[in-house]
């Protein structure tokens, strides 16, 4: 237990320690967070990548990567890498087709098993992409790595705005030091004229921000050029240059400054 509770040290040691919420599913938070792990590795950052989503890791087809998880001789977790950030998931551990079916208990040891065995190195900002909602692991994370840093990741309509709440309230409750919003899917671009659809509305993310007196980071736009890298394991903040990756390279500098 005691070397649980120094490597739980070790990881708080990182100087930005960045979750990354969504109060549901089908918001794009994976797509932000990933994208916005690599835009702080492009801006110099030394950058860690942990997919929480023990039940539902899409982290490694987003990266094209895959394998096994290899460890040291101490036992340690050596993540993956990809153009230098280096990557942590259970779809690593899984068969792609191969469902979850884990209770609490087990999904809680997975995650401490993560935040304390893996060999991070000189990692000084990690980013974790938690799972939907706000249930066990996401307490667990909270509790054993004590981000320093929280972005809610919500789209427009008022449906997606009031489960963020939820998130924006839990991040509030253990005091995280900086909380900020992304609006994502805030219009759809034409990819034949380019010209910008609000399907879900426009401006949720920004309100719900004002209201609970955070920082809004921005918005992203739905780009199908991006859902189809994405499914090809192409990261789009490295390889486009669209409304999209130009919005989460103005949110990664806005979190550098955090």
């Amino acid at each position: 237990m005691d070397t649980i509770v120094d490597n739980m040290e070790n990881i708080r040691k990182i100087k930005n320690r960045i979750v990354i919420f969504s109060g549901k599913g089908g918001v794009g938070k994976t797509t932000v967070a990933v994208n916005l792990a690599f835009a702080l590795a492009k801006y110099g950052s030394k950058v860690g990548l942990l997919d929480a989503d023990i039940t539902g890791p899409n982290v490694p087809k987003m990266l094209g990567i895959s394998g096994e998880l290899l460890v040291n001789d101490e036992g340690k977790i050596i993540p993956k890498e990809r153009n230098g950030v280096r990557v942590v998931s259970m779809g690593f551990m899984i068969d792609d087709k191969s469902p979850v079916i884990w209770r609490g208990p087990l999904k809680t040891k997975a995650i401490k098993q993560f935040l304390s065995e893996v060999v991070w190195n000189n990692v000084d900002t990690l980013v974790v992409d938690l799972p939907p909602g706000t249930g066990d692991e996401i307490l667990t994370i909270l509790q054993y790595m004590k981000p320093n840093k929280a972005i809610i990741v919500t789209t427009p309509q008022s449906v997606s705005v009031l489960d963020a709440s939820r998130a924006v309230n839990m991040a509030k409750k253990f005091s995280i030091e900086y909380i900020g919003v992304i609006e994502n899917m805030s219009g759809v671009i034409c990819p034949k004229c380019g010209y910008e659809i609000d399907v879900f509305g426009k401006g949720g993310g920004e309100k719900l921000a004002k209201d609970f007196d955070v920082d809004f980071l921005g918005s992203c736009p739905i780009n199908v050029g991006v859902r189809e890298m994405s499914d090809e394991g192409k990261i789009p903040v490295l390889n486009c240059d669209c409304k999209f990756s130009n919005s989460i390279l103005r949110i990664s500098e806005k979190v550098l400054r955090w």
